[in-house]
This record gives structure tokens, sequence and C-alpha cells, in this order.
């Protein structure tokens, strides 16, 4: 072989070879540059996942459940004032253990009946509503407890209350005591018995 084909041959390799070493070292940076991005998002994934645990434990370390506080008000002064006026006014004689009066109101209007409201919160937080008028009819009742549909009767203390659902008003009920020119109604969201339960201590 002459000396010019050799020159051209060894050219020829050494470009190959040129060609291999630079594809080699463009390789070896994509690899590079791909596993620097993959470090990358794995660590803002890594980082996202230790800023939620963070929160999470805070939240549950800060929270408290928020108790809804019951305002208290004192009623035996204004339901002795109210017999004195209209000696039918009945309340609990005792209120039931754990149970608190938070609404009182006696009313005397000259051209209206006579009314009186006692509000209570049960122990498990139902409602119960003791409403006493000198009125007999219909009109009181239904002012009061909206439609009604009768729903049988209680005994409490041998005297027969008549049971009553609210139509317009979920989950309540009332007792109903028509007596001696009286109406009687205890109303409430906490079911028949914390109802018959009330009625048993009215004195």
């Amino acid at each position: 072989m002459s000396s010019t084909g050799q020159g051209a041959s060894s050219d020829a390799e050494a470009r190959e070879k040129a060609r291999a070493r630079a594809e080699a070292i463009a390789y070896r940076e994509q690899n590079r540059k791909d596993r620097a991005k993959a470090r990358t998002l794995t660590n803002m994934v890594w980082a996202l996942l230790a800023c939620f645990v963070v929160v999470a434990f805070l939240m549950v370390v800060t929270w408290r459940p928020k108790e809804e506080k019951i305002r208290a008000v004192e009623y035996t002064a204004q339901l002795t004032d109210a017999r004195k006026v209209a000696p039918w006014v009945r309340g609990p004689e005792p209120m039931p253990s754990g149970w608190t009066a938070t609404s009182v109101e006696f009313r005397t209007p000259e051209q209206s009946p006579i009314t009186w409201h006692l509000g209570i919160v049960t122990n498990e937080k139902k409602y119960v509503g003791l409403e006493q008028s000198n009125v007999t009819g219909g009109k009181y009742q239904s002012d009061e407890l909206g439609r009604t549909t009768d729903d049988g009767t209680s005994t409490v203390e041998g005297v027969t209350w008549q049971r009553k659902v609210l139509q317009d008003r979920k989950d309540e009920n009332a007792l109903v005591l028509v007596d001696s020119g009286v109406t009687t109604i205890v109303v409430g969201n906490a079911g028949y018995p914390a109802l018959e339960a009330f009625a048993s201590v009215l004195r």
C-alpha cells in the first residue's frame, strides 16, 4: 500500500475515533443533565411532602373542637313573679340534672293573652321549650308550632298529653295539654322521652 493510501486510512480512522468520542461526550453530558433533572424533581417532591407533614402535624397539635357556649339565664325569680299574676304558670321543680335555662319571658299585654316561655338546653345539647297561655284555641298552638300532625298520646304523671309532629321544623315534636283554660306546650328536638321527663317535673 502506498504512503498516500495509508495516510487516507489513518485520517478516516482518526475522524471515526473523533466522532465516537464526541458522541460519547454528548451522551454523558445528556445523561448528566437527565440525572440532574431527576434529582431536582425528586427533591421537590420530598420537600413538598415534608411541608405537608409539618402542616398536618401543626393542625393536629393546634386544632381544638369549637364548643358552642351555652349562656345560662336565671329564671326562678321571673317564674315567682309570673305566678303572682298568673297562678297557672308552671316551671320545672327541679330542673333535670345537666339541663340549662337559656331564655325566659313572661308577657302580660293589655289586649293579648298572657304568655309564659322558658327555653332550655339539655345535657345532650338538645332544645326543650315550655310555652303556656291562658287561651285554649287552636290559633295559639298554630302560632307556636306551625303545621302539625297528631302522633298519639303520652301519659305523664297520670295526665294524658297529645303528641304532635312539627311539619315545618325538622326533627321537632311537641306535647300539648289543654286543661282548665290553659294551654301548655312542651316542644323541642330532644325526642319524646326528654319532653315527657320535662313535663313530669312541671309544677
